[in-house]
């Protein structure tokens, strides 16, 4: 039986299969460009505030391309409590990424790998405790941590945080963990590896996209977190950014170009954060839910 000259054209190329034609290629395009344009407005809208001089160009935005000044960022960096803030935000949110991570990490690899009772329970009582509103945890943990001495403290807000980020990290490194074939740490202890040793030198090595993934949402919780620092730090030298923020906010008045230069100025140790684990990020992600 022959093919009919219809059915393969001389010098036509065939399209392979998945492959989109012009007009889905075009398609994709625009609708991708559009949604990075969506995606970007927010943030040149933000530093275009930014450089108008008074508190009240966001009314007015069309004048501030003729009067754009970069003085708002000076001002916030010779006049106020930044640097106080930047050191203390990078306290609480490097704290709470390590021991954050490195608890939820423990936590996970030992509910993935070892068969103890109770280990279904916990990950179900560390899934609940993120049903409660913050609202509703503040005022029992600030008793326990006034009694204890931890308020007004980095390291009692890093503790804090850690509530929050452990549960949901130990359910995100469980995921991954569980992606790592057991035979590695039968291995391991064929090695004379203590399980410690095993966890330290084997798995954790392969869990760095995993690590990655749950140490850039610790870094980002505890950098944004308001609820917890405006409570828990009295001392206006210890706040965080999110708290210096409110500064520019009175009863009667906001002075919202410098809480643009802020916020700006705020961005760039999380860009340069981002930077620095979004290698591992996607892997991360798509890894973890594979079995589960």
């Amino acid at each position: 039986m022959t093919n009919s000259p219809s059915t393969y054209a001389p010098g036509k190329r065939q399209r392979r299969r998945g492959e989109l034609g012009p007009v889905a290629r075009v398609g994709t395009h625009v609708t991708l460009t559009v949604a990075s344009l969506i995606a970007l407005f927010p943030i040149i809208w933000l530093v275009y505030l930014s450089l108008g001089p008074d508190k009240d160009d966001y009314l007015h935005p069309g004048g501030i391309a003729a009067k754009a000044t970069l003085d708002n960022y000076w001002f916030v960096l010779t006049n106020t409590a930044f640097f106080d803030w930047l050191w203390s935000t990078m306290v609480v949110a490097g704290g709470t990424t390590l021991f954050g991570v490195m608890s939820a990490a423990t936590t996970g690899y030992a509910v993935s790998r070892m068969r103890f009772p109770g280990n279904r329970t916990l990950m179900w009582i560390l899934l609940l405790t993120q049903a409660f509103p913050i609202a509703v945890l503040i005022v029992p943990m600030y008793e326990i941590f006034s009694r204890l001495g931890l308020v007004d403290s980095h390291f009692g807000l890093i503790l804090v945080n850690c509530t929050t980020i452990v549960p949901y990290c130990s359910w995100l490194l469980k995921g991954y963990f569980d992606t790592i074939p057991i035979e590695l740490d039968e291995a391991g202890m064929m090695d004379g590896l203590t399980p410690f040793g095993t966890f330290w030198r084997l798995i954790l090595p392969l869990a760095r996209p995993g690590l990655a993934v749950a140490a850039f949402y610790a870094f980002i919780t505890a950098f944004a977190e308001v609820a917890f620092a405006s409570t828990f730090l009295l001392d206006d030298s210890k706040y965080t950014f999110a708290v210096g923020l409110q500064s520019f906010i009175s009863e009667h008045d906001a002075q919202w170009n410098l809480m643009a230069a802020t916020a700006v100025l705020i961005a760039i140790p999380v860009t340069l954060f981002f930077y620095l684990v979004q290698r591992h990020v996607v892997t991360g992600l798509t890894a973890g839910g594979v079995k589960g």
